[in-house]
């Protein structure tokens, strides 16, 4: 099996879908099925559960999933090494989603490339667009988009918000709680600020002051002391086990995640496994 069969593999598997794989890697979909179906054939097993919505993995197309990630991973990291690339990593997020998101993925990747250079941006969603744009990073996440024509969006995902708050039982109820509390934000341009904002005079009712902390992971564990409110993604609250928090009005509940980098920009292979890691860790937090 050749490395651009197991990409096809992996993609598929990712994508659930073989259209939608086809269109990522720039394969026409009958090329992608013929692929697959040669891998099925190879070991003689059905990989994927075919159905109309798309794909999903048997158990023995998991365990080969799983398996060829690992080769693929090595693969970049060999061709990386082999050519010579620059060992750095220059990236940018959201305030909102912070760079300890990176933490795990970046500590792996060290580990690989002792050397490896990282340069880490924050900000809002169009602030990071220019770092793109200026080539000051080369990638990054970000909420929203801005649909600028300089720059690729690929969605990565939809994030849940909820409110954290001391208190906070069964029986209550959202207006009520959230009358004249203080706000706990990541700074006066931040996401979540605005979207609290927006839910307060949607519901025609007052907030307190807003104090700015600058730590997703502190602004929870004030937010639980009773020192305000705020909103944070549902994977964050159940990482730090909190099991007592209010569902955010369904207009503004979810929010999309975007991967983005300049139009023409070539991901480079360590690029390419910083984003592997990341996806991975990722999921490992669902």
């Amino acid at each position: 099996m050749d490395i651009e069969n197991m990409k096809a593999f992996v993609t598929v598997a990712e994508c659930k879908s073989i259209s939608a794989a086809a269109m990522k890697l720039n394969h026409l979909q009958s090329n992608m099925t013929a692929k697959i179906k040669k891998i099925e054939a190879y070991y003689n097993q059905e990989l994927f559960i075919r159905h109309t919505k798309g794909v999903e993995l048997t158990r023995e197309g998991e365990k080969l999933y799983q398996q060829l990630k690992r080769i693929l991973f090595l693969w970049e990291e060999t061709e990386n090494k082999m050519k010579k690339q620059d060992e750095k990593l220059r990236i940018g997020t959201m305030v909102s989603i912070g760079g300890t998101q990176f933490l795990n993925a970046l500590n792996k990747l060290k580990k690989s490339y002792p050397d490896l250079s990282v340069t880490l941006k924050t900000g809002s969603t169009d602030e990071i667009e220019e770092q793109i744009l200026l080539g000051n990073i080369d990638i990054a996440y970000t909420i929203g988009a801005l649909d600028n024509p300089q720059i690729k969006y690929t969605k990565t995902g939809v994030e849940e918000l909820v409110l954290v708050g001391d208190g906070i039982s069964e029986n209550t109820r959202l207006e009520d709680y959230i009358s004249g509390k203080n706000l706990l934000v990541l700074s006066d341009n931040c996401l979540y600020l605005s979207i609290l904002r927006q839910i307060f005079a949607k519901l025609n009712i007052d907030h307190g002051e807003i104090i700015e902390v600058g730590d997703l992971e502190t602004i929870i564990q004030f937010a639980s002391m009773g020192m305000g409110i705020s909103l944070a993604s549902k994977r964050l609250v159940n990482r730090n086990h909190i099991d007592r928090y209010l569902d955010v009005p369904s207009a503004y509940r979810y929010i999309d995640l975007y991967f983005i980098t300049r139009i023409n920009h070539q991901l480079t292979p360590i690029e390419k496994q910083f984003i592997e890691l990341n996806d991975l860790m990722v999921n490992m937090d669902y």
